[in-house]
């Protein structure tokens, strides 16, 4: 039986550009120990299959000096200072001698040798690193952004051009630096994330009869340890909560910039900020298991997969790099067999090359999408892919399912309506003594109330459930019945006056359940799913964002839908669904308004999730099937971080078409300077490295955006 392929993430540092990135790919796929290779530009990683080392990873991306770190190991690279970086060091030199050859050509005259080898100096230094590359490309015949410039810049050396090759080596040198900076600068989204664990934990394990305490790398924390938080530390472990209570803010993971208490048997994540008491928790994930660990996985991943647009991008950059290069050539030979003057059309011929590099246009996407997802992941939203952000800027309608997304998914109680004088805490008090044995949803509703009112709990005694109808038990000397309408109609009289109040409670979408005590009916209690309190605003704000349409579905019976729909102004409710019958309505909507996404739990919506254009889920924190189904999740079960999303999207949508069309104006404008005659290496130059940093700075304007 053959081996099963080895599989390794490596990170990497000063991956620079796209088109290095594409380049480092194709050289670690022609190493024959390797079967595959895929770089992540975005999150700057490398995922390999073969058994190879980092040397031979490294030595694959010498030409843009990349250095390899393997992706489990905890130290991230440290960040170069800008000034003591090698090409930047080499780009300041270069400037130095293209002032000193200025001065000395002012002083002596440009055709002076002095001036003359100042520039040459300046192209040898600056240019040293661009030339490697060039004339390697050259031998292959591979034609990249650094192909072109050292075609140009020996050109221009040719027909004694030196102080403009001098300048375009140290703009060139200027733009790279600015473009690795500004990629940097996207990137930090992730390693902001990647930060917020503790390396190091404090824990206790047991040793016979007696706990240890020791301080443990979290690599080597083991499920079921018990892990000691101290106020004011971050949590270094997903478990749950066995001793303590403490306020804990989990902006980190869920956005949420208002702490959750936490108590016995509360879920904690790693990465959060215990702010208040001392906790003991149980550790039940691995490290690379946690909910920060898939968090950061699923978000590089996403930053791997291209969207539309950058496939559209890449496409059309292959066919380009090809065709500038002829029309370099054209102009270079066809003006001067017509009209001569053979050294001013090759000189704008070497200038076509220049300006037309494809880098601005292969960055005008990537950077984009990273900075987005990464902000999305910041505000705690984890959006899985370039594709689901750009699909969620073209919605026209939203489905939402109704249970836990437009309702908080909790039953309360909404009315207590009692006779004969029976008051209604007395009744409650009976009530939630004998529903204090049930582990009915119902139950808890009302067992909550008689805790938010601190009521005192009544003792009961004989108690019996009644399978389908309710249940009864003796409480303070009287037997009492608690359960469904029709089973105490069978118990006592229910006059024409109950029955309305049934009817009208029932109308309003709440479960009544009716309270019997020695044959006669003595009180009602309405409960209901509670609409969130965000529920109406983001509608309002989704409204305002030009969606189309919004439709409610629900398992729900037609009166509970239509009631909470009338509260939230939804005309559209589709009620008592399966979940295949969901699946079916999102169909219906996608063929009736366009473009659907669906928001829901993630677990019993996964089919209607699945087949909406974009799945949405709530709560994916913790939830591994919400993280698992849905293209995106809203990770602190917040609903108002949906109008944030989409505004999100449709910015990011709307900078990528300003980026493509920056990239190719900037181009096209000095292209047709060519016509005249007026272009020159400089502005060539220019309108390269213009372009490159107009889309790269109108990109970094996402890390901006908020909520």
């Amino acid at each position: 039986m053959a081996a099963t392929p080895i599989k390794q993430e490596y990170r990497l540092q000063n991956l620079s550009c796209a088109s290095c990135a594409a380049k480092f790919e194709k050289n670690v796929k022609a190493i024959p120990e390797v079967q595959d290779a895929q770089v992540n530009f975005g999150a700057s990683k490398i995922t390999v299959i073969g058994a190879i080392s980092v040397d031979q990873i490294e030595k694959a991306g010498a030409f843009d000096g990349i250095k390899v770190t393997q992706s489990a190991a905890r130290a991230l690279e440290q960040s170069t200072p800008f000034y003591r970086k090698k090409e930047n060091i080499l780009a300041g030199i270069s400037l130095l001698f293209v002032i000193l050859g200025y001065a000395l050509a002012a002083l002596q005259g440009e055709a002076h040798p002095l001036p003359v080898g100042m520039f040459i100096v300046a192209i040898l230094v600056g240019g040293i690193g661009i030339f490697k590359t060039g004339f390697r490309n050259l031998a292959r015949f591979e034609f990249d952004m650094k192909t072109l410039m050292t075609i140009a810049i020996i050109g221009a050396a040719i027909i004694g051009e030196w102080e403009e090759a001098a300048v375009v080596v140290f703009l060139f040198a200027v733009s790279e630096a600015l473009e690795a900076y500004s990629m940097d600068k996207a990137r930090q989204s992730i390693r902001g994330l990647m930060d917020i664990t503790p390396p190091t934990a404090i824990i206790k394990r047991a040793h016979g009869e007696h706990f240890h305490e020791l301080e443990l790398p979290t690599e080597d924390i083991e499920i079921g340890d018990i892990l000691i938080v101290k106020p004011g530390q971050k949590i270094a472990m997903d478990g749950i909560v066995i001793s303590g209570i403490s306020a804990v803010n989990q902006a980190a993971i869920t956005g949420e910039s208002i702490p959750v208490n936490k108590t016995v048997n509360d879920e904690v994540f790693a990465g959060t900020l215990n702010e208040e008491g001392a906790l003991e928790v149980r550790v039940t994930k691995r490290v690379e298991d946690t909910t920060i660990a898939k968090i950061i996985h699923l978000v590089e991943e996403a930053q791997a997969e291209k969207a539309p647009s950058q496939q559209f991008v890449d496409r059309f950059a292959k066919y380009y790099t090809p065709a500038i290069m002829i029309v370099a050539l054209l102009v270079a030979v066809i003006p001067p067999l017509l009209i001569g003057d053979w050294q001013h059309w090759i000189y704008q011929g070497l200038a076509v090359l220049v300006v037309g590099c494809p880098c601005a246009l292969v960055v005008s996407t990537p950077v984009a999408i990273v900075t987005a997802i990464g902000n999305a992941a910041r505000q705690g939203v984890l959006i899985k892919g370039g594709i689901h952000l750009e699909q969620l800027g073209h919605i026209e309608a939203i489905a939402f399912d109704k249970t836990g997304t437009l309702t908080k998914g909790q039953p309360a109680v909404t009315d207590i309506l009692t006779k004969d004088g029976w008051s209604e805490d007395y009744v409650l008090q009976l009530v939630a003594a004998v529903e204090k044995q049930s582990q009915h949803p119902l139950a808890k509703a009302i067992l909550n109330l008689l805790h938010n009112k601190n009521l005192p709990a009544l003792i009961p005694a004989e108690f019996q459930s009644v399978t389908g109808k309710g249940a009864y038990a003796t409480v303070d000397n009287h037997i009492i019945y608690v359960g469904s309408i029709a089973w105490m109609a069978t118990l006592a009289t229910v006059d024409k006056d109950v029955e309305n109040q049934v009817q009208k409670l029932q109308r309003q979408g709440k479960t009544v359940v009716a309270v019997v005590c020695q044959n006669k009916l003595i009180g009602l209690i309405g409960i209901a799913d509670q609409v969130r309190d965000e529920s109406k605003n983001v509608l309002q704000k989704l409204n305002a964002l030009k969606v189309k349409h919004i439709v409610m579905l629900t398992g729900d019976a037609e009166p509970t839908a239509q009631a909470i729909a009338k509260s939230l102004a939804i005309t559209d409710v589709r009620a008592s669904l399966l979940p295949e019958e969901k699946l079916m309505a999102i169909k219906n909507v996608h063929a009736q308004f366009g473009a659907v996404a669906m928001v829901g739990d993630g677990v019993n919506d996964a089919p209607a999730l699945a087949t909406a254009n974009v799945g949405i889920a709530m709560g994916g924190a913790g939830t591994d099937a919400a993280l698992e189904t849905a293209d995106i999740a809203l990770m602190g079960d917040d609903l108002t971080k949906l109008p944030y999303t989409i505004g999100l999207s449709r910015k990011t949508l709307r900078i990528i078409k300003e980026n493509i069309i920056f990239a190719l104006a900037l181009k096209l404008i000095a292209l047709l300077l060519v016509i005249p005659g007026w272009l020159t290496l400089w502005i060539a130059i220019f309108a390269d490295m213009g372009a490159t940093l107009l889309v790269v700075f109108n990109s970094l304007r996402l890390i901006k955006a908020k909520k």
